[in-house]
Parts: structure tokens; sequence; C-alpha cells
């Protein structure tokens, strides 16, 4: 999957060591509204998310080191990443998440919805991992995903073809 029929051209390219620091803020950017109820000393709060991104960023590597980590693009401007682990049988959203000018336009929608195309050609499931009270969660129960487990906080919902 590398384009998308939207009003915009949807791209996706694999990360690289030089996207670093648009990653950090695609990251940041889904931190913020939590952050933002916390007073942070000078320097702290950016030294946390280096460290809370770093440290996501390897695990996601190591737990899925036959992943797709890609970036975004919108009309060739950064506007997000999308994770992706194939398992058996399933393709893992590990992360999608897009810069906050991007959220709302229909971009996540149509990347899940080109993943559930894949995997209906593939004839395998899409599944992801969703916080509770994540407003995603409608998007996903839009697209037929189902709550395929409780797991506290988090719930992993599928989809099937």
């Amino acid at each position: 999957m590398t384009s998308l029929r939207l009003p915009v051209a949807v791209t996706l390219r694999p990360t690289t060591p030089a996207d670093g620091a648009v990653l950090r803020e695609i990251y940041a950017s889904t931190r913020a509204e939590e952050l933002d109820q916390v007073v942070w000393a000078p320097g702290q709060r950016e030294a946390f998310l280096e460290m809370q991104f770093s440290a996501q960023d390897h695990e996601y590597r190591r737990v899925h080191p036959e992943g797709r980590f890609d970036v975004v693009e919108v009309d060739g401007a950064v506007a997000g990443r999308l994770y992706v682990g194939p398992l058996p049988g399933d393709l893992r959203i590990i992360d999608i998440a897009l810069l906050p000018g991007y959220r709302g336009r229909g971009i996540g929608g149509a990347l899940v919805v080109g993943l559930q195309d894949q995997a209906r050609a593939e004839g395998r499931t899409v599944s992801i991992h969703v916080e509770v009270g994540n407003p995603a969660r409608r998007l996903y129960e839009r697209l037929g995903f189902e709550v395929a487990e409780s797991l506290g906080l988090h719930l992993r919902m599928e989809w099937s073809p």
C-alpha cells in the first residue's frame, strides 16, 4: 500500500534515521493532552518525552523485527506514522498516529481501510490495541473492528474479512 484514494496524496515510506526529530514530534503530539496536566521544570518534559519515545521505539522494533515502520506523508509533507507488525494470520497495527493538523481528515481511516484490503487479499485479520477511553475506538468500530479481548486499560480489537 503506497497510495490511497483521498482528496490529497497520501503515501507511506520507510522511516530512516533522518526522521528521528519528526517521529519524536509525532509521539509528543500523542501525549500532549495528558502531559499538559503536569507542571514541568524547564527541560523536564522534553527529557521525559525523549525517554518514553526511545523506550517505545526500541520495544516496538524488538517485538516486531519484521514490522513495517512507515512515515505517512500527505502531499509530500510528513503527517504521521504507521507501524504494522505482520503476525501469523494477522496484520497487527502496532501504532498509528497523525500530527494534529492531519487528524479528522479521513487519513487515518483510509490507512486502516488500506490495511483491511491487504489483509482481505492475504486471508488475514487486522488487530490493534486501543486504550479504553481513546476516541479512535469509535473509528475502529465504524470500520468493523470488534473487541476481541479486554486487557485492563487496553482493548485488543480485531477485524476479520
